[in-house]
């Protein structure tokens, strides 16, 4: 019998990624793999942690300490931790929880497969044990970031901004699409400045337009893109594309000056507000999907009114909203008072996701009577669950359609009209 290892993975789509290559390294090597399990056979654990805010690194902690507890019973043999809070607070893990019997870095994939017997294989790195479903697949074209944002920690983590070439992208895109993969989202802490380390200027309109004619891919979805410095190119081609979804992530964080100037995001109230105008006037009917971070320090009771005006009036399609959290080494940390209390960042979030609910509804009852072009992701009960190009896997709204018989399989796509519209879910028939 081969041994069997489970590899749990917490955090953002990019560690789905991590573990999805180190899953296929250790499938390679003689291992049989469960992903977020609890089945008692396996008696090797992987966590795959996240570090980024206070919330995540929470949910890293308990996990490791209830893996922890399962090793001291005896039901577990190893506990492995991996990724970005291992990478950060590998020291002090160290010594807080002594029983886990190895942590590795963000970049210490050949370590971790040789603590497990397995021969590094970097020819593989464009292979993956997908863990999405097979239709669809998220494509890493780059670690780290060179923003410099005052809360965040991702550059103490990941490092600088470290593109993939084209050519090893490419590669691994046609590998997906013979898999059976149809719906690529690229990813990286910022998709826009692609390529700039590599080629000296950003690329990431090449990049989509070459993914593009691959075939078997027929929608391709761009996230997190930085709003200073977008490259105009890139618009164009969002809107002259077919295979480029009509959706993009652009994490905008706030809209007072005064507190994008102290989070150093690179971009004012009348930049953001320019840019958004110049995206929906030459891409009619794009989504925009943001998020909003509330509480950071020089946020004042003004400054969060005016950021809740700004969501009412520009009306996004989807919003996230987060709190501030403090983190040691980043620029707001050593420099600013989080003075805010706990309890009004929490009111603050709250009231602008009433807001939001409310402009969903609205938004979705607009849709009413309209036919889209759906993929089907699987099925609950007597319903599909389906997804126009406007919405992404996971984080974004479904469209739930009775299959009154109907043969369907996921990753297909199907003609719906709306017939329902619900705060954050469309219900729909088939053409």
């Amino acid at each position: 019998m081969a041994k069997k290892i489970n590899v749990v993975t917490l955090g953002c789509s990019k560690n789905v990624v991590d573990s999805e290559v180190l899953m296929h390294q250790l499938d390679k090597g003689g291992w049989e793999i469960v992903h977020n399990s609890n089945d008692p056979s396996a008696k090797v654990v992987v966590i795959n942690t996240c570090g980024f805010i206070g919330d995540a690194k929470e949910e890293s902690v308990e996990t490791i300490l209830g893996f922890v507890d399962a090793k001291t019973k005896g039901l577990i043999d190893k506990v492995y931790v991996m990724g970005c809070l291992s990478q950060r607070y590998r020291n002090e893990l160290e010594t807080e929880i002594p029983e886990v019997d190895g942590f590795f870095g963000v970049s210490d994939l050949p370590q971790i497969v040789a603590q497990l017997n397995v021969t590094y294989n970097e020819s593989e790195l464009n292979r993956r044990r997908l863990t999405t479903p097979k239709h669809y697949a998220f494509l890493k074209i780059s670690e780290g970031c060179n923003w410099g944002c005052s809360f965040c920690a991702i550059p103490l983590i990941r490092g600088k901004h470290i593109s993939r070439p084209i050519e090893s992208l490419i590669d691994e895109a046609k590998i997906l699409a013979n898999q059976g993969v149809k719906e690529l989202i690229v990813i990286a802490q910022d998709t826009t400045y692609y390529g700039f380390d590599l080629y000296g200027e950003r690329r990431i309109t090449q990049l989509l337009n070459s993914l593009s004619k691959i075939d078997g891919i027929e929608w391709i979805r761009l996230h997190y893109a930085y709003p200073s410095a977008f490259p105009e190119d890139l618009i164009a081609e969002i809107k002259s594309n077919p295979k480029i979804c009509k959706y993009i992530d652009i994490p905008f964080q706030h809209i007072n000056t005064q507190v994008l100037k102290m989070m150093r995001r690179g971009i004012d109230r009348e930049q953001t507000i320019e840019f958004i105008n110049k995206i929906r006037s030459n891409i009619p009917g794009i989504a925009i999907r943001t998020t909003f971070l509330v509480g950071h320090p020089g946020e004042t009771p003004d400054a969060f009114n005016e950021l809740a005006d700004f969501l009412q009036e520009y009306r996004f399609d989807r919003v996230g909203v987060f709190e501030y959290s403090e983190e040691e080494g980043t620029y707001a940390a050593q420099n600013y008072a989080d003075t805010i209390p706990a309890e009004e960042k929490a009111r603050r979030a709250e009231l602008l996701m009433k807001l939001q609910q409310n402009i969903s509804l609205e938004l979705n009852q607009l849709r009413v009577g309209q036919t889209y072009n759906v993929i089907v992701d699987g099925f609950e009960g007597d319903y599909a669950i389906c997804r126009t190009e406007f919405d992404s896997p996971e984080v974004d709204q479904e469209v739930l359609v009775k299959r009154k018989g109907k043969t369907l399989k996921p990753g297909e796509f199907h003609k719906v009209r709306v017939i329902e519209a619900q705060e954050y879910d469309l219900i729909g028939e088939f053409i």
